[in-house]
Formats: structure tokens, C-alpha cells, sequence
């Protein structure tokens, strides 16, 4: 009886260290990992611990709440997201989506795939809680052209939690004629996703095309949209969570290599640029929206970069948000959206480059057309100083074109003066797709559809020719446009 009552006491207090937290609990990545900016030699991988191993689908939804008008000490109207967006008597662990982080360690392990003898541990690694339970790995050293293997395993104290497998391949040396293949989304709106369970239907399509790797344009994950309204960093960092717990994109980005680029959804809120504005967002700011993309990609600290896939093709991405004035003021040559580091950076690196194509892949348009009442890219008026700028240098370059992202509708188009082309990817799915109509076409169109999916562009050798194919997909992956361009 006393072995019995003793027994019985043991397992009182260990149910209750454990509903205390006290004792480990076996640890998730609900986010799987992300694999990005990678080189011929080095790669950024990106990792996060999790209590659960899905995220919380039956939690309570959030409400609808709707903007509020009120005013300001100036006398004027601004508008304000009523609180709360978490209904009264709810706490944020038990609402619909959310995805727990927790403490705990994290390490890889990667290897080329033919030499799986090669295998490279990390050491065992904390993530940072005031970093969303995340971690990225530096990868350095790498072989050229070289498919890379990957695990990524979790623990807290001794207990061994999930593994995610992953694969990627370094960029071959710009010796090298490779062919590769790459494709490019903008505007994944989390509840315009055309598959509820599973996320959007284009990225098992996209990953079944085998890419070298993925870019997105921004417009990731929308603060500024209902359902809820991203009024603290917690709810910012729950958009992140959600959207990459779907299982459609949490695959997709264990296995292929991404960049990220971010636009004014994933920065803070519509049209906005880095210095105070009248419309707030609760305790949200521009600043806590850059840092946490940062904490969110694997990008590393430089938002404009270049990277270089083999012989025939070189990528740039820039920064939009970071550097632009204000949408409001007066156009001229001081109005900027890229900032004067960032153009002559630009410059510099695509006159030094002798990759056969160079592609601009940019957030925003940069010819357009857009629609008259927009203001705030290189294709509206707002902007048309700095946009006849760039468009004057790049339509001067061999082989360039333009890949651009942001608006809701694809299309290919041609500047009548410069000749610059530009290939706008369309957002990612049909419900997401919108703002333009096909009555609008004008004479710069030569492709112009209002619709959902991506663009996929392969870069090859044909005869020793050097081509790129550019070419618009459904969301399921139906060919709609193609383009050969024939290197000069």
C-alpha cells in the first residue's frame, strides 16, 4: 500500500511539473525550414522551434474589426484599427493559426548528395526567444554547382524532437553554362489561399518544375489585412508563422532555394515608406516591421543584393521600402523610391557584369502600365523622374529585362521610348487577382491576363545560343504565355 500511495504521489508531481512547464516536452518545426540566399559556395538556412507540430487549426477565430476614423491633435482624421483584434477572454495561444514557438536547441546536419560519407554537423544551438524560436545557420565552404542534402533536428535537454529533411544546389561558376530554371510570385494573401488546408495550389506545381531556386517579390503575408490586423509584434510574427505552417509552402521551401524580397505588406502597411505617418497601426512600426522580415527570411542583413547563376544569367533584387521618400512629395530628381547608394550600386554592378542575360527582379513595376490613381512605383507619375532614369540605363543594356512583382494581374510589356521589357509575375492565386481589366490593354501590352499563378524562366544553350524563356503558369501550372529571348 505504501509502494502504491508513494507511486501515486510521483506521478501527482510529475503531471504537475509538466502542466507547469517544468519538464521537457518533446519540440516541433511546424515551419519546416527555409533555404535561402545561396551562392556557388554558401547558403543561409533557416530555422525555428515550435511546441506543436501543426498549427492551432481549431483554435477561435479571429473577428473581423474594421478601421475606425477618429481624430488627431492636428485637427485632421486619421484612421486607427479598433481593439481588440483577440476577442475578449481569449489569449493568443488559443486562437485559430497560431503556431507556438518554444525553447529549445536546433542544429543540421548537410552533405553533398554523392558523398553522403561528407556529412557536416553544426553544433547544437539555442534559439533566440526574443527572435520568434528562431535560428540561421551560415553555411560557408560549399562545393560549385553541388546538390546539397539536409537535416534539421531539434531538441529540448535530452529529448529528441522532429527532423525536417531538406535539399538545395549551389549556383554553378559563372564559367559555366549551365542550364538553370527559376520562378517568381508576389501577393500570397493567407486567406485568398485557394486550397484552405493546404495553402496555395502553385507551389507543389512550381516545385514539380525541379527549379534552382525561388524569389518572392513581397506582399508575403499582408499586416495591414483583417483577420487580424498586425497591432503588435505578436500578431506580425503570426502571419509569418501561419502561412509558412501550411503545408503546400512548408514543403516547397525545404527543398528549394529561395530570396525574398519585401514590399509594403511586409514592412508595415499600404503605400508606406520609413518616416512617420498619420495612419497607425496600434504598437506596430515601420521599424519593428523591418526587423522582424529580417528575422523571418534567410536573408542575412543586405536587403539589395546580386547573385550570379553560371555563365548566362545574373539576378538583381533590390530594396523598395527602406530608402523611398514620401509618395506625397513633389516628383524631381531628389524623389527616390531605390535611394542614391542603392542606384549607384546598381549601376555600378550591372555595367561590371558580363553574365549574357541580366534580370532586374524588383517588388514594384518599374514600366507598367499601372493603374492612373496609383502613386507610388517607378511606373506612376509620383515616381517618373527616378523611373525614366532606370528605365533610360537599363533599355541601354544588352539582354536586360525587368521581372517585377506587386500588381495583381500578369503581363509583359515593352517601354515605347527605351525598349525596356517587363514580365510582372501576377499574384498567387486567382481570388488574389484583380485592380486591372483586360479593356485596359494599351499598345506597350504584349501579354496581358487577369489572373492568378506565377512565371517560370529557364536560362539553356541551344546550339551554343544562349536563350532565355520566360513564361506565365496558371495556379495549376498551365502554360499561358511564352517568350524566347535570343541573346544579342
Amino acid at each position: 500500500m505504501k509502494q502504491f500511495c508513494r507511486l501515486l504521489i510521483g506521478i501527482i508531481i510529475v503531471l504537475s511539473l509538466v502542466g507547469q512547464g517544468v519538464l521537457s516536452a518533446k519540440v516541433y518545426q511546424a515551419n519546416g525550414i527555409k533555404i535561402g540566399e545561396v551562392t556557388s559556395s554558401t547558403a543561409i538556412i533557416w530555422t525555428r522551434l515550435t511546441k506543436f507540430s501543426e498549427r492551432n487549426v481549431d483554435g477561435v477565430p479571429f473577428p473581423t474589426v474594421p478601421w475606425q476614423k477618429v481624430a488627431t491633435d492636428d485637427g485632421k482624421e486619421t484612421y486607427l484599427y479598433q481593439k481588440p483584434q483577440i476577442p475578449q477572454g481569449c489569449t493568443f495561444d488559443q486562437m485559430q493559426d497560431v503556431v507556438l514557438g518554444t525553447v529549445g536547441e536546433i542544429r543540421i546536419a548537410y552533405w553533398p548528395k554523392k558523398r553522403p560519407q561528407d556529412k557536416v554537423f553544426s553544433s547544437w544551438t539555442k534559439v533566440n526567444p526574443n527572435h520568434d524560436f528562431t535560428h540561421q545557420f551560415q553555411l560557408t565552404g560549399l562545393g560549385v554547382g553541388t546538390r546539397y542534402q539536409l537535416e534539421s533536428q531539434c531538441r529540448s535537454d535530452s529529448i529528441l524532437g522532429q527532423t525536417i529533411f531538406g535539399d538545395f544546389t549551389t549556383a554553378p561558376e559563372p564559367s559555366v553554362s549551365d542550364l538553370v530554371t527559376f520562378t517568381v510570385v508576389t501577393g500570397q494573401g493567407f486567406h485568398r489561399r485557394d486550397d484552405p488546408d493546404n495553402g496555395h495550389r502553385i507551389y507543389p506545381v512550381m516545385q514539380g518544375l525541379n527549379p534552382d531556386f525561388f524569389v518572392h517579390t513581397g506582399d508575403i503575408v499582408y499586416y495591414d489585412k483583417l483577420a487580424p490586423v498586425a497591432l503588435t509584434t505578436d500578431l506580425a510574427r503570426l502571419k509569418w508563422n501561419r502561412i509558412y505552417a501550411l503545408p503546400f509552402q512548408r514543403d516547397f521551401h525545404n527543398h528549394v532555394a529561395s530570396y525574398f524580397i519585401k514590399d509594403d505588406h511586409d514592412v508595415w502597411q499600404n503605400d508606406c515608406w520609413p518616416i512617420k505617418q498619420n495612419k497607425r497601426m496600434g504598437d506596430f512600426t515601420f521599424k519593428q516591421g523591418q526587423q522582424i522580415f529580417l528575422e523571418q527570411v534567410p536573408m542575412g542583413m543586405q536587403t539589395y543584393r546580386t547573385m550570379r547563376w553560371g555563365k548566362d544569367l545574373q539576378i538583381w533584387l533590390v530594396e523598395g521600402r527602406d530608402f523611398r521618400s514620401p509618395n506625397s512629395i513633389s516628383d524631381g530628381p531628389d524623389k527616390t523610391i531605390w535611394g542614391n547608394q542603392q542606384k549607384t550600386w546598381f549601376k555600378r554592378t550591372v555595367i561590371d557584369s558580363d553574365a549574357t542575360f541580366r534580370i532586374l527582379i524588383s517588388p514594384t513595376p518599374v514600366v507598367g502600365p499601372d493603374r492612373e490613381k496609383k502613386n507610388d512605383n517607378h511606373a506612376n507619375e509620383g515616381f517618373k523622374h527616378e523611373g525614366d532614369e532606370l528605365r533610360h540605363f537599363m533599355g541601354q543594356q544588352k539582354n536586360m529585362v525587368v521581372i517585377c512583382g506587386d500588381r495583381h494581374w500578369q503581363y509583359v510589356s515593352v517601354d515605347p521610348i527605351t525598349g525596356l521589357r517587363e514580365y510582372s509575375c501576377g499574384p498567387t492565386s486567382n481570388q488574389h487577382a484583380g485592380g486591372f481589366k483586360q479593356e485596359y490593354q494599351q499598345p506597350m501590352h504584349r501579354y496581358l491576363n487577369i489572373c492568378g499563378g506565377f512565371l517560370s524562366a529557364t536560362v539553356e544553350r541551344v546550339s551554343e545560343q544562349p536563350l532565355l524563356t520566360i513564361r506565365h503558369h496558371s495556379v495549376t501550372g498551365e502554360i499561358l504565355n511564352q517568350d524566347q529571348l535570343t541573346a544579342e
